[in-house]
């Protein structure tokens, strides 16, 4: 593993992310400047087991009026506040190449991680993990297999901090007609280098990441973690899994119990940062569900936590962020350095 400092860092510079072809800014000098801002005290995440006025407890009214079932463990149903429509209408409105919009069906699916309102992937076991992956391998599956479906969305946003209106553990499926953007540009990133090299280009950083050891966060087995080399948040992460396998149904036994470890691992870690339930909103990359062949795909889950500071005080994408490009301060090798020495125990095990 490296341990002398990166060149870099010490310099403002732009790195690249291969999986999209754009720029970050990383300006390390700026860390040594004084700071003004908030720094705060986390607040209690103490939860009831049990809240009766959570609409996503089981036995509880959901918000749209449908009761849950007495669930034991992990739990799926339809939003019943859908982003996504499958009986929307096909429309198009083209406006001359100056209005462009159609209409997108799809379907949006809610997973309740698990019946206890006051557990997160951090404090769950590792067998009740393996849950709800076999949650997201069944749904990723069935919707992926409808003829309309080209692609599935996979994701949890953690938090209020990251816009979650519920604390009940739980993550979201959202199931459409079209790629959307950010695995569009992954798919023409994955193609061209798959049709230079013939080889998965995650395959091949993966490699390059655990032969220079800065980056990696956690490794066992089937997966690795790492702080991308052009990560944005502070302590943004990738979560790669060692062979190329385009999708969760593809996954090997061994390989779901692994990818479990690895969801477990990294999610202590992120909570033990700043002795708070981390928020962030994380999600898998898998292949389209198109019909087509996808030998380039490399299944892949990102992590994007917003802390910078405090268990409250948070980086903001303003100013620059919005007008130029993404920036950040702290480099990479940093925070995964941070990351790497955490103890791997939740930090509440001992309280």
């Amino acid at each position: 593993m490296t341990t002398e400092p990166h060149p870099l860092s010490q310099y403002p510079h732009r790195r690249k992310n291969i999986l999209t072809g754009e720029w970050v800014m990383v300006s390390p000098h700026r860390t040594g400047r004084p700071w003004q801002g908030e720094i705060s005290l986390p607040e209690s995440d103490r939860r009831l087991a049990y809240d009766p006025q959570c609409y996503l407890c089981p036995g509880n009214t959901r918000a749209g009026g449908h009761v849950n079932p007495h669930y034991e463990s992990t739990y799926v149903f339809t939003n019943d506040f859908s982003a996504l429509a499958e009986d929307a209408p096909a429309y198009k409105e083209s406006g001359g190449g100056l209005f462009n919009a159609r209409t997108e069906r799809g379907i949006c699916r809610v997973v309740n991680f698990s019946p206890r309102h006051d557990l997160t992937l951090a404090e769950m076991k590792e067998r009740d993990i393996e849950k709800v992956i076999a949650v997201w391998q069944e749904e990723y599956g069935a919707l992926g297999a409808k003829p309309h479906i080209n692609y599935v969305q996979i994701f949890e946003n953690k938090g209020a901090m990251m816009g979650n209106s519920n604390p009940h553990p739980h993550g979201q499926i959202w199931a459409q007609e079209n790629i959307p953007g950010e695995p569009a540009k992954e798919l023409r990133q994955f193609a061209a280098y798959y049709k230079r090299k013939k080889r998965s280009l995650l395959a091949d950083y993966l490699k390059a990441e655990l032969e220079a050891g800065e980056r990696v966060v956690y490794e066992n087995a089937s997966f690795a973690v790492v702080v991308p080399y052009w990560a944005v948040w502070p302590f943004e992460t990738l979560l790669i899994s060692k062979r190329r396998v385009g999708d969760i149904v593809r996954f090997t036994p061994e390989e779901s119990k692994d990818f479990a470890n690895a969801l477990s691992v990294l999610t202590v870690k992120y909570d033990n940062v700043f002795k708070t339930s981390f928020p962030y909103s994380a999600g898998m990359h898998q292949a389209p569900t198109d019909g087509k062949k996808h030998p380039e795909w490399h299944f892949h889950m990102h992590f994007y936590p917003p802390l910078l500071r405090s268990a409250r005080v948070r980086k903001f994408m303003v100013g620059y962020e919005m007008l130029a490009e993404p920036q950040r301060d702290v480099t990479p090798e940093w925070s995964a350095k941070m990351l790497r020495e955490l103890p791997g125990v939740h930090y509440k095990a001992g309280s």
